[in-house]
């Protein structure tokens, strides 16, 4: 914030005479000046810009259709084939059911008694050694023995035997043999095609039939304007004079706004004593500076009062601007919390009264 250079004869202040040159020429004691720099004089222009520019608009126009009715082929005419089956009847026929064959007897052979005589042993003769002689003198007793040849007859023996009278023999008698009947479906009348015609068959479709082909129309969008605000300088500021103002105008002057909670918006009753109090005091003191201060109490985060006391400042500094102030001479100020006027910084316990009494907004003139 810029410093206030206040000019008080009353109190005495001796300044060097280096800054003589500053400071105005013959001051009167007891009377306080502000230093005044001629602003910039400015304008305001209006100036119509184009914000878009015309263009074409191209709609479509869609095509248009018919529907229309048409007989169309579904199915072509054929032929069709149809069997008929053969039919039959019945015929009893006749079969052997079972033969027999031959009867076999068998006649056994027969027999008659009858004996055989066999020979079994032939004639012969031989030599035989006799006994000694009982008279023998030899006592070799073989020196008294003799040979005799002797002769032996045949041995026959008979054999009872059975001769065949008649040999086994086959008598064979002729089987017989039993019919029967059985009955079988044989063809009457053979199986055949007979053709037969199938008609073709016909429907009615439904169908959509283009009319008229899509086309596009042109339509021109007008190009759109606004009107901007301009300000131009016409007078270049920065003459430096010095204006006697009241004393009390360079300290901080309340500005009883009563500010809703949380709010930078200037109500009616805000606006009112701004056109009642520092309008005039700005109209009767031309190229005076003026700063807006806005102050919180500590309750709440001090960064959001920091920013609230800065909105509600600009919000003043805002109006005046609207109302022909030239911005220049205007500085807009927030300190928030870091100027209480109590004892009611943080963790201090105040009343609301005295809460109210730290949240303001001041005004006092300044040196350019």
């Amino acid at each position: 914030m810029k410093k206030i250079l206040l000019l008080c004869a009353a109190f005495g202040l001796v300044f060097a005479s280096a800054n003589a040159q500053d400071l105005p020429a013959n001051p009167e004691p007891g009377k306080c000046y502000v230093r005044c720099t001629t602003p910039d004089i400015y304008e305001t222009q209006t100036v119509q810009i184009q914000k878009t520019p015309a263009y074409k608009v191209l709609k479509v126009v869609p095509a248009q259709y018919e529907t229309q009715t048409e007989r169309v082929l579904v199915k072509e005419a054929s032929k069709r084939l149809k069997v008929i089956p053969a039919t039959y009847k019945t015929e009893t026929v006749s079969y052997v059911k079972s033969t027999s064959g031959s009867s076999l007897k068998i006649i056994p052979a027969s027999f008659s008694n009858g004996s055989e005589t066999i020979e079994t042993k032939s004639a012969y003769a031989q030599w035989e050694l006799g006994a000694p002689a009982p008279d023998c003198a030899s006592s070799n007793p073989d020196d008294c023995r003799y040979w005799c040849y002797k002769g032996y007859p045949a041995e026959y023996q008979t054999v009872s035997i059975r001769t065949l009278a008649a040999d086994a023999a086959v008598q064979s008698t002729p089987g017989g043999s039993r019919d029967a009947t059985y009955t079988k479906r044989v063809v009457d009348q053979p199986a055949r095609v007979v053709e037969e015609e199938i008609p073709a068959e016909y429907a009615n479709i439904t169908k959509t039939v283009l009319t008229k082909d899509a086309t596009t129309s042109e339509e021109v969008v007008p190009a759109t304007f606004t009107t901007v605000s301009k300000e131009v300088l016409t007078q270049k500021g920065g003459l430096t004079t010095w204006r006697e103002v009241e004393c009390a105008l360079v300290e901080y002057q309340a500005l009883p706004i009563n500010w809703n909670t949380n709010s930078a918006t200037l109500t009616s009753a805000a606006k009112n004593i701004i056109d009642t109090r520092l309008l005039p005091l700005l109209a009767q003191n031309p190229g005076v500076k003026l700063e807006i201060a806005s102050h919180t109490d500590s309750r709440g985060n001090a960064t959001s009062n920091q920013d609230l006391s800065e909105r509600r400042a600009q919000s003043v500094a805002n109006y005046l601007i609207s109302k022909g102030i030239n911005n220049s001479l205007l500085v807009a100020n927030g300190f928030g919390e870091r100027r209480l006027k109590n004892r009611c910084a943080d963790g201090v316990s105040c009343t609301e009264r005295e809460h109210a009494a730290n949240r303001r907004t001041e005004f006092r003139l300044i040196n350019n």
